[in-house]
């Protein structure tokens, strides 16, 4: 239990330090956010966890083809946020974003990626 504790805390620690310091430096917030640091910690915790190997490879390899899609949310948002407001251009972003999570599943699955 302790151990789950840990986890938590340290994880969400990471998340507002992000927050803090979007608070004061746009630029340098949005640098640490777009750092794979949940994706690296994940890792860690399955390592630590004793997790196989393959296991561990493939959170890695299916978090890079599960992010692809999520990309031109970042686009999306600061252009809709002054047009529409918080909560509305999130829901846009997020409906936006599933659309093309299901369209890029999709399309890959072509090439014996399977998402979904």
């Amino acid at each position: 239990m302790a151990w789950l504790i840990t986890k938590y805390l340290s994880t969400a620690a990471i998340i507002v330090l992000i927050s803090e310091i979007a608070k004061r430096s746009d630029r340098l917030g949005g640098l640490i956010a777009a750092l794979p640091l949940v994706t690296v910690m994940s890792l860690i915790w399955l390592h630590v966890e004793g997790q196989a190997q393959d296991k561990i490879a493939n959170h890695a390899w299916y978090t890079f083809w599960y992010v692809l899609p999520t990309m031109p949310m970042f686009l999306l948002f600061p252009y809709l946020l002054p047009r529409l407001g918080f909560w509305p251009t999130l829901a846009v972003s997020a409906l936006v974003t599933l659309v093309l999570f299901a369209l890029f599943a999709f399309a890959v699955k072509r090439f014996g990626i399977v998402l979904l």
